[in-house]
C-alpha cells in the first residue's frame, strides 16, 4: 500500500507513486564544510538521492549555508533537542528538516518549526525511534514495542495535523527486525503519508546490510515504503551501494548491472568465488542495466547463463561464454573475464540490441557437452 500523499525534498518527489528515494547521512562534522561536501559528492557518485547533515550545534547550523550552495543533492538537516537549531537550518536554505518532536521542546517549539517549514516551503521528516520512546509509552513498550512506535508517530502526526501541516513523512525504526516491520505494516494501515524506512543502528556492513535488506525488503515487497536509508557502522557509501541491491533485487529500480553466480561446490573446478569477485569488481565500473552470470561448471552453466544477457562457465583449461541464451564462443580459461568484458563493450557500443530468446530445451549438461566441440579461438 504505497502512499497516497506526496511530498518534495528539494527537486526530489517522494511518495505519492514517485520511484523508491535513497537517503544516507554524512558522518563528517558538518561544520566542516569542505570534508562535508566531498562525502556529498562521493554519495552523489554512488546513487544517493537525498543526504542528511548532523546539527547538533550552532557552528553546524552555520556551515549549512554554504553546503546547502555546493551540495549536488538536496540537503536535510538532522535536529534534535534544539529548535532554535532547526530554525537556523530553515533559514540556511536547507531542503527539509528531521526533527523529534518528542525531544524537540515541546508543542510550541514544535510550532515555530512548522511555521517557518512552511513559511519556506519545505518537508519534515517526524518519526519514533526503539532507542527513543517517550516516558509515557515506556508501559506500553514493554508489552508491544511495535504499537508504542506507532502510538509516539501518531501523537506526532496529530500535532503537525492540528498545526494544518502535512508536508511531511513518518519513520517507525527498530532494532529489531520483526518489530520494525510489524510497526510499519500497522502505520501504513493508518496513514496517507510518505514512510521513510530503517533499521535503526543496524551494525557492521556483513550483519547490518542483512539485518536492512531483511526488514526493508519484506515491507518494500508489501509495497510498503516510499524511502530509505540503509544504517551501517561503516563509510555511508556503503549504504548506498547495500540500498540499491536492495531495490535492483525486488526490481523497484535499476542501476547498473546485475550479476548472479553459482555457489561454491564440490562440482567447481575454478574457484568460482574468484571468478565472480573479479567480474564483479570490473562491473562497477558500467552504469548501464544488464545481467551477467558467473558458472563454474556444466550442471547450471548454459541455463542460468542462458537467462542473463551475458554469461561465463568456467573450466580447467577452457571456459565458455554466452550471450543472450545461446554459446558464443569456447575460450582459454585465462582470457575468459577479458572475452566477457570484451563481448559486452561490443553489445554496448551497437546500442543493447537483445535478440529474441529462445527457450532452451536441452539439458544443460548436453548442451555444454555440444558446447565443448567449438574450436577454442
Amino acid at each position: 500500500m504505497a502512499s497516497e500523499r506526496g511530498i518534495r525534498v528539494g527537486n526530489v518527489p517522494i511518495g505519492g507513486g514517485a520511484p523508491v528515494v535513497l537517503q544516507s547521512m554524512t558522518l563528517t562534522p558538518t561544520r566542516d564544510v569542505q570534508a562535508t561536501i566531498a562525502q556529498i559528492a562521493a554519495l552523489a557518485d554512488a546513487g544517493c538521492e537525498v543526504v542528511r547533515c548532523a546539527v547538533p550545534k550552532t557552528e553546524d547550523a552555520e556551515a549549512l549555508r554554504m553546503i546547502v550552495r555546493l551540495s549536488p543533492l538536496p540537503v536535510i538537516a538532522d535536529i534534535h533537542f534544539n529548535a532554535s537549531l532547526a530554525l537556523k537550518a530553515i533559514d540556511a536554505g536547507v531542503a527539509a528538516v528531521r526533527i523529534n518532536p518528542g525531544n524537540i521542546g515541546g508543542p510550541e517549539r514544535v510550532a515555530e518549526v512548522v511555521t517557518a517549514a512552511k513559511s519556506a516551503g519545505i518537508s519534515m521528516r517526524i518519526g519514533a525511534n526503539s532507542g527513543s520512546l517517550p516516558k509515557h509509552l515506556y508501559e506500553l513498550s514493554q508489552v508491544d514495542q511495535a504499537e508504542a512506535l506507532v502510538a509516539a508517530a501518531l501523537e506526532e502526526v496529530e500535532l503537525l495535523e492540528r498545526l494544518d501541516y502535512f508536508d511531511f513523512k513518518i519513520s517507525v525504526k527498530s532494532t529489531h527486525v520483526p518489530t520494525m516491520i510489524r510497526a510499519y505494516r500497522m502505520l501504513a494501515a493508518k496513514v496517507p503519508y510518505p514512510l521513510h524506512l530503517g533499521v535503526t543502528e543496524a551494525g557492521t556492513p556483513f550483519a547490518g546490510s542483512i539485518r536492512s535488506a531483511i526488514g526493508i525488503g519484506a515491507l518494500l515487497a508489501d509495497g510498503i515504503g516510499d524511502t530509505l536509508r540503509v544504517s551501517l557502522t561503516a563509510d555511508p557509501v556503503k549504504e548506498i551501494e547495500v540500498a540499491w541491491e536492495i531495490l535492483k533485487a525486488l526490481g523497484l529500480r535499476e542501476r547498473g548491472p546485475i550479476m548472479i553466480a553459482c555457489p561454491s561446490c564440490g562440482r567447481d573446478n575454478v574457484g568460482v568465488w574468484n571468478l565472480a569477485e573479479r567480474v564483479e569488481e570490473r562491473l562497477k565500473q558500467y552504469p548501464q542495466h544488464f545481467e551477467v552470470a558467473v558458472m563454474g561448471c556444466a550442471v547450471n552453466g548454459p541455463g542460468e547463463a542462458g537467462d542473463a544477457d551475458f554469461g561465463i562457465a568456467g573450466g580447467r583449461d577452457t571456459g565458455f561464454l554466452y550471450a543472450h541464451g545461446r554459446v558464443l564462443k569456447k575460450v582459454s580459461s585465462d582470457i575468459l573475464v577479458d572475452e566477457l568484458f570484451f563481448e559486452i563493450d561490443r553489445w554496448i557500443e551497437g546500442g543493447m540490441h537483445r535478440p529474441k530468446r529462445l527457450k532452451m530445451a536441452k539439458p544443460a549438461a548436453l548442451a555444454m557437452a555440444e558446447a565443448s566441440l567449438i574450436p577454442l579461438d
